[in-house]
C-alpha cells in the first residue's frame, strides 16, 4: 500500500464513521485531516492547473456558507466524475488557506448522502492545533455561576493594568469537554510587554475563582474566534475603562445642587 493510498484510506475510514450527534467521530475526522501523514485531500480545481499561479479551488455554497469541495481518495476522485484539473494537498495546509476568507471544505459532496461539511471554524481549529481551541458547535450564554469576588478583583486589577480597555464574559459549552468561564480580553495594546501584564492580571486574580471551575481567555481582537465573535454581540462589559473614566467622581449622577 503507497503511503498516499494510506492517508487517504485514514480519512475515508473516520468519515464512514460521522453521523449527527456522533461529534467523536466528527473529532476523530479533524484529527486524522490535521496530521499530515494521513489528511490528504485531493482539492478540485475550477480552474488553472495544480501549483500555477492561477489555480482556484471549486467552490460551492450550503446553507448561505462557503466551501470548498474536494475528495479523500483516487477513486472517489474517478467516482466523482469531475473532469477538470485538481491538487493533492494536506488538510492542514488547506485549513490554513480556507478559514481566513470563512469558507468551510466539503468531503466527497458526489457520495451517497452528499459527503461531510467542515465549517471554517473547524479548518480554523486544524490550523491553529485541535486541542488548542474548544470543539464545537459551541453553545455560549451569559455565565449563571456567581462569583461577585472574582469579578470584582479582576476589575480592579484591570483598572490597574493600562493595557486593558475593557472586559466581557461569557460560559461556554463545548461540544465535547467540560464546560468553562472565558473571559474577552479587550486591550489597547498587544506588545510583548503589555501582553505579560495582561497574563500577570489574570494571574494574581484567578485566586479568587472557585476551586474546579475552569476559566480561559480570548482576545476580543481576534476576528475568527467564535467566542469573541458571540462576545462582541451579546456581552456588555463588566469593566470598561472608559466608562469608569467618564463616570462622575461624586454625586452619583445627579446634577450638583445650586447654591443659595
Amino acid at each position: 500500500m503507497s503511503a498516499g493510498t494510506a492517508a487517504a484510506g485514514q480519512v475515508e475510514h473516520m468519515l464512514r464513521q460521522v453521523t449527527p450527534g456522533r461529534y467523536d467521530a466528527y473529532e476523530a475526522l479533524l484529527r486524522a485531516l490535521a496530521t499530515p501523514s494521513s489528511g490528504r485531500v485531493w482539492m478540485l480545481l475550477w480552474q488553472g492547473q495544480a501549483g500555477s499561479p492561477d489555480a482556484q479551488y471549486g467552490t460551492m455554497e450550503v446553507d448561505g456558507h462557503g466551501y470548498a469541495p474536494c475528495v479523500t481518495s483516487a477513486q472517489e476522485l474517478s467516482a466523482s466524475g469531475w473532469n477538470r484539473s485538481y491538487e493533492v494537498v494536506d488538510g492542514l495546509e488547506v485549513a490554513r488557506a480556507l478559514y481566513p476568507d470563512r469558507y468551510g471544505l466539503w468531503l466527497n459532496p458526489h457520495a451517497p448522502g452528499g459527503g461531510v461539511g467542515i465549517p471554517w471554524l473547524d479548518l480554523r481549529r486544524i490550523a491553529g492545533g485541535l486541542d488548542q481551541q474548544p470543539a464545537g458547535p459551541l453553545r455560549l450564554s451569559e455565565p449563571a455561576i456567581e462569583i461577585p469576588q472574582f469579578y470584582a478583583l479582576l476589575a480592579q486589577n484591570a483598572h490597574r493594568t493600562p493595557a486593558v480597555r475593557a472586559l466581557r464574559r461569557a460560559w461556554v459549552q463545548p461540544a465535547l469537554g467540560a464546560p468553562y468561564l472565558a473571559i474577552g480580553l479587550d486591550v489597547y495594546d498587544t506588545s510583548p510587554p503589555a501582553v505579560e501584564s495582561v497574563r500577570a492580571m489574570m494571574r494574581q486574580s484567578l485566586s479568587a475563582v472557585p476551586d474546579g471551575l475552569p476559566v480561559s481567555t480570548v482576545a476580543m481582537a481576534d476576528a475568527h474566534d467564535p467566542v469573541a465573535m458571540w462576545l462582541r454581540v451579546n456581552a456588555r462589559p463588566f469593566y470598561d475603562r472608559e466608562a469608569h473614566a467618564q463616570a462622575p467622581a461624586t454625586g452619583y449622577g445627579y446634577p450638583p445642587a445650586h447654591r443659595l
